[in-house]
């Protein structure tokens, strides 16, 4: 799916099908830094074919959005607003991994009349990014995002292991990223290690919010997350066993379960 707004080309994912059903719930879906909406796709189909109005955006400047790259969490936050606003979409529920976790947080929070429930997987009240995997990501290359799939997946998957026939996860992980503009994966890594006002949007979302965590994530600890516990009273946590950071690749049945129950709240 695609609009034009203020004279750039906006793309989003559908999983294939967009439901008829003017009471359908609609589900926005933010991808991590470097990525595009794609890697949502273990889930999208199986969402838009249980009547979910899926868009697992791409990005400024990611995947087929025009760009430039936005540069902080918060301008990202206001450019969904806009697009939802473009598409006429008064009601959502919004979910996000990683970068994507704090977009969807800060968006939350900016329009609360427009969201009915939030999804945070990967998330942690802090990101912060070893100076070394962002001057990496500068230089460009295959070193960066050789170092996230790195980090970002639990050992099952660093052994080949996967539900879904066929798939190499830590391969396709790497092409995804590389696959980005030069520098994109380092805008995005630096607006992650900068963003610090994650607590405090929370503390002003009433809607439910549900993380999801890896128990073997190195990128956003389980422990990284107890601050998120303790500051939102609609907070609660599903903590996914031999998971780590990249959760809807490493597990997307169980993910696109409890994305459809997110999206059924709205």
């Amino acid at each position: 799916m695609q609009l034009e707004m203020n004279g750039k080309h906006v793309h989003w994912a559908t999983g294939g099908m967009v439901s008829e059903d003017p009471d359908a719930p609609v589900l926005v879906l933010v991808h991590g830094a470097g990525m595009d909406g794609t890697i949502w796709q273990l889930q999208s189909r199986y969402l838009a074919h249980r009547g979910v109005k899926v868009m697992a955006l791409d990005l400024p400047g990611h995947g087929a959005s025009d760009g430039p790259v936005l540069e902080n969490i918060s301008d990202m936050a206001d450019w969904v607003i806009a697009v939802l606003a473009a598409a006429d979409v008064e009601r959502a529920v919004i979910a996000g991994h990683s970068m994507g976790a704090l977009i969807a947080l800060q968006t939350a929070a900016s329009a609360p009349a427009l969201f009915t429930a939030v999804g945070l997987l990967g998330c942690a009240a802090e990101m912060p990014v070893h100076p070394d995997l962002i001057k990496a990501a500068e230089a460009g290359g295959a070193l960066a995002p050789e170092l996230v799939v790195d980090w970002g997946f639990g050992a099952p998957s660093h052994k080949g292991g996967h539900p879904q026939p066929g798939l190499w996860a830590m391969g396709a992980g790497v092409r995804l990223l590389m696959n980005a503009d030069p520098g994109v994966l380092a805008r995005d890594l630096v607006a992650c290690d900068v963003y610090k006002d994650a607590l405090t949007a929370l503390a002003q979302i009433t809607v439910p919010v549900h993380l999801i965590s890896g128990d073997q994530d190195k990128m956003t600890p389980v422990k990284a997350a107890v601050p998120m516990l303790q500051a939102g009273a609609a907070l609660t946590q599903t903590v996914l066993p031999k998971t780590g950071h990249m959760i809807m690749v490493e597990r997307p049945r169980e993910v696109a379960k409890m994305l459809l129950d997110l999206a059924r709240t709205a």
